[in-house]
């Protein structure tokens, strides 16, 4: 027989941020799982997730063959959020659906990667909430693509802008034409073996990956 324990009598405030933000994932975990590229055209903006089920052997411990461990979480917000310019747009907008389908190139781009391995989860968000719910998710999850293996959502720099070192991402995942441009400074090897590092540091020291995840979501900015 289970000993008597003393009531949680912690009061539940439903509006508050990590209630609001949570339940937004929950959300968003219940979507899909879809494929990737997103056949349909998406109108209005969000966060989304993206999962691996293939056989790259690095990833061998964080493929999930039911959607639910996220390999990269991200934002699409509708274009000046910053500026507080997003009234009425959010039904009209396509920056979510540009945003997945951006992704997929990337994906496409590589020599090691295929993009019929990956699925994605979406959810349109009021733009007030989008930038929490993505913390909320780096934070949650973790995902390798956030908070170690930088680089999978930055954009080409542009003609003359290519001085810049490649990225752990195009390191481990080489394809991207515009990574071509930067500095190899880091090989596939040496991706390899910081990818390996951080499944260490997962094992060994889980707090030191929870709180890099932090950092990483409070730095996150609205655009």
């Amino acid at each position: 027989m289970a000993e008597p324990r003393d009531p949680d009598v912690t009061e539940y405030n439903p509006l508050d941020y990590a209630n609001l933000t949570a339940s937004l994932v929950r959300e968003l975990m219940h979507r899909g799982p879809y494929g990737l590229p997103v056949s349909r055209r998406i109108a209005g903006a969000g966060v989304y997730a993206l999962f691996y089920q293939g056989d790259f052997v690095p990833y061998a411990r964080i493929k999930s063959l039911d959607s639910s461990q996220p390999i990269y979480v991200g934002k699409a917000v509708p274009r000046g959020a910053r500026k507080g310019r997003t009234r009425g747009q959010a039904s009209t907008a396509t920056e979510l659906y540009s945003r997945l389908n951006q992704h997929a190139r990337s994906i496409e781009a590589t020599g090691n990667l295929r993009l019929s391995d990956f699925t994605c989860r979406f959810l349109v968000v009021t733009p007030l909430w989008i930038t929490m719910a993505e913390r909320f998710l780096i934070e949650n999850f973790q995902p390798v693509w956030n908070v170690w293996l930088e680089g999978f959502g930055i954009h080409d720099p542009g003609s003359g802008r290519h001085a810049g070192e490649v990225s752990w991402w195009d390191a481990l995942h080489p394809g991207r034409e515009f990574a071509l441009r930067l500095r190899s400074t880091r090989s596939e090897a040496d991706a390899r073996a910081w990818l390996a590092e951080f499944f260490r540091r997962k094992a060994s020291d889980p707090e030191s990956i929870r709180r890099q995840a932090r950092e990483i979501a409070e730095s996150q900015s609205p655009e």
